[in-house]
């Protein structure tokens, strides 16, 4: 099973794909992960992430894109995929449904996690306590939700026709969310 967790930053959807991870044997691709260690090795791509994160714009789709392909081609993780936070522009949605195709794979479920600003202010700054994320700065965080709220609803908008979308309140505790998933996913 191939399912999507996609929201606006500090939504929820690398803690529920952590839970998805356990409960479904399944691989999370948390693209803020995938970029973050690329910022860790300080390789070039690593250099050109960190101006754009630092700025609050997205990364750039072709270098997203490239991180995600050789996961999605690896053999033990087929039909197995949680994607965290990706895609989130229409074009990385498109690329994906490409990728997918290629590797005989598809989407079984995809879930919003539909969150207001200040719910993701508040949480983002109790994660920069707990997590010390270099991108989680109050001015950062205020341009990634707006980015994220201009870039994504296009992409919303894409994957809300689908059968298998699902909108869920990301404003409710941690476990009503993980219960409203699983009651989806028949788990």
């Amino acid at each position: 099973m191939n399912l999507i967790l996609f929201g606006p930053p500090g939504a929820g959807k690398g803690t529920q794909a952590k839970h998805l991870v356990n409960k479904l044997q399944g691989f999370q691709m948390s693209t803020g992960d995938m970029l973050r260690d690329e910022i860790n090795k300080n390789s070039d791509i690593g250099k050109e992430i960190v101006n754009d994160m630092n700025d609050g714009r997205f990364i750039d789709d072709r270098i997203v894109n490239k991180l995600i392909e050789k996961t999605i081609f690896d053999p033990q993780k087929k039909n197995k995929l949680i994607f965290d936070g990706y895609p989130r522009s229409l074009s990385q949605a498109k690329n994906l449904d490409l990728l997918m195709d290629a590797s005989n794979q598809k989407i079984d479920f995809i879930f919003f996690l539909n969150v207001d600003k200040n719910t993701i202010i508040e949480r983002i700054k109790k994660r920069k306590l707990l997590e010390k994320r270099s991108d989680d700065e109050l001015n950062t965080i205020l341009k990634r939700y707006d980015t994220y709220m201009e870039t994504t609803k296009p992409v919303l908008d894409f994957y809300s026709k689908n059968p298998n979308f699902y909108e869920i309140d990301g404003t409710l505790k941690i476990d009503q969310i993980t219960a409203k998933i699983d009651t989806f996913l028949n788990v």
